[in-house]
This record gives C-alpha cells, sequence and structure tokens, in this order.
C-alpha cells in the first residue's frame, strides 16, 4: 500500500515538473517571438523612412507609407547648424521624425536613417553632408539640410501604417572660404560622433540652446569651401 501511494504521489511531482517545463518554455516562446516581432518592426520603419523621405533625389511631392505593428510617429524640433570660426554662420530647423515602439527606435534626422535607442544607436543611412579628404585652395565641404517643415503625430496597435507626403524643393548658399564645423541636435550622439570619425572629422559635443540636447559638433580640416543646401520638404503626415 505504501508503495502504491508513493508511485502516486511520484507521478503527481513529475506531472507538476513536466507541467511548470512546459510553462516556462512557452513563456520563453512568446518572448523571442515579441522581440522578434519588434526587431522587424524597426526594420521595416528604417527603410520605409528611406523610401518615403529622399531629400537629395527627390523634387515636388513624392509620397511613402511607414508601416508598423505597434508604436508612435512623431516630429521632434531639432537644429542643425553652420560654424566658422567666429560662430554659428546658419541655423536650419531640420527637426527629426521619430518612430517609438517600446524600446525600439527610429529616427530620420539631417537626411540620416538613425536605428536604435539612445547608447546603442547607429547610423543606418548616412546624412548628406559630404567633404574632401583634406582642406586648402580644392577643399569642398557640401552640406545638405534636409528641413522636414511639417509636424505629425501617429500611433497605431495592433497594426497600422502612415502615409508621408512632401513637397520638396531645393536651395543652394555658398557660405565662403573658411574652417568649418556643422553640429546636429540629437538625442543619440553615439551614432553621430562615430559617423563623423569616420568621415575624417574630429568630434566635440555642446549645448547651443540649453534645451539638454546636445549638439554633435563636427569639424573638418583645413580651410575650405562651403556650400549650404537646403532641402527644404513640406512634411505631411497622416494616419493611412
Amino acid at each position: 500500500m505504501d508503495r502504491a501511494q508513493s508511485n502516486v504521489v511520484g507521478v503527481a511531482l513529475l506531472l507538476g515538473v513536466v507541467v511548470v517545463s512546459l510553462g516556462a518554455l512557452t513563456a520563453g516562446v512568446g518572448t523571442v517571438v515579441e522581440e522578434n516581432a519588434a526587431t522587424a518592426d524597426a526594420t521595416r520603419v528604417a527603410a520605409d523612412l528611406d523610401a518615403a523621405l529622399d531629400p537629395v533625389e527627390a523634387t515636388g511631392v513624392h509620397r511613402g507609407r511607414v508601416s508598423f505593428s505597434e508604436g508612435q510617429l512623431r516630429t521632434v524640433e531639432r537644429d542643425l547648424r553652420v560654424l566658422n570660426d567666429s560662430g554659428v554662420v546658419r541655423t536650419v530647423p531640420v527637426d527629426a521624425l521619430v518612430f517609438t515602439g517600446g524600446d525600439r527606435r527610429v529616427a530620420f534626422l539631417a537626411g540620416a536613417v538613425v536605428r536604435g535607442p539612445e547608447g546603442n544607436a547607429r547610423v543606418r543611412t548616412p546624412p548628406p553632408i559630404t567633404s574632401s579628404r583634406s582642406g586648402g585652395p580644392e577643399g569642398v565641404l557640401v552640406v545638405g539640410a534636409p528641413e522636414l517643415n511639417g509636424s505629425a503625430s501617429v500611433s497605431a496597435t495592433g497594426g497600422g501604417s502612415a502615409l508621408v507626403r512632401t513637397e520638396v524643393t531645393h536651395h543652394r548658399e555658398r557660405l565662403g572660404n573658411e574652417t568649418f564645423r556643422v553640429a546636429v541636435e540629437t538625442s543619440t550622439p553615439g551614432a553621430w560622433e562615430r559617423h563623423f570619425r569616420d568621415e575624417n572629422a574630429t568630434v566635440t559635443t555642446r549645448d547651443f540652446d540649453g534645451d539638454g540636447v546636445d549638439s554633435v559638433v563636427a569639424e573638418f580640416p583645413g580651410e575650405r569651401v562651403a556650400y549650404l543646401v537646403v532641402h527644404d520638404m513640406r512634411l505631411e503626415v497622416r494616419n493611412g
């Protein structure tokens, strides 16, 4: 009789262990599925922003769609500044179009697409800021400044998309032959610092307007002729 009771207790304990194990496995699989879905969401948004916002190549009306399963797409105030040895030469209110969903973040800022949260972001698509490797009589710096010139706030739960419409015009200005710096205001400075260093620039940070958001300041070596090209995008975003 004692042996029979022991067998029953042993089977019950075994079933309990199996149930607990299956529950942990199910929870683990669910977490992996959610993380993969969130990663796929961020990847899709980055690709969609790249296609929908084409400041350099597009002229006139350009349309695109940004799709995501859950999150928010909104504009954030950001400035791009060009400086010489005397100080700020030009300030362009470029602003950023930012997607956030949980800990996922993708931003279109100054023509660049930056993916990842603060401290773990990377430049997926570089900004239209180009320079010769050195200064001197033939040194050149071209600063493209895509200006969103609009506001947006679109959110979705369980799947949604946003229609993105821009009307793009271009304005070019010669800034002279001097030593120049370019400052981009951003909440993910690490990604921009790495990008500008790769472009042979010396990098510092500075909060120009005291709003708590630093600008990454890239100084390009030697005197060079600089051009500022403002891409006025006239942005409209709506649920689609």
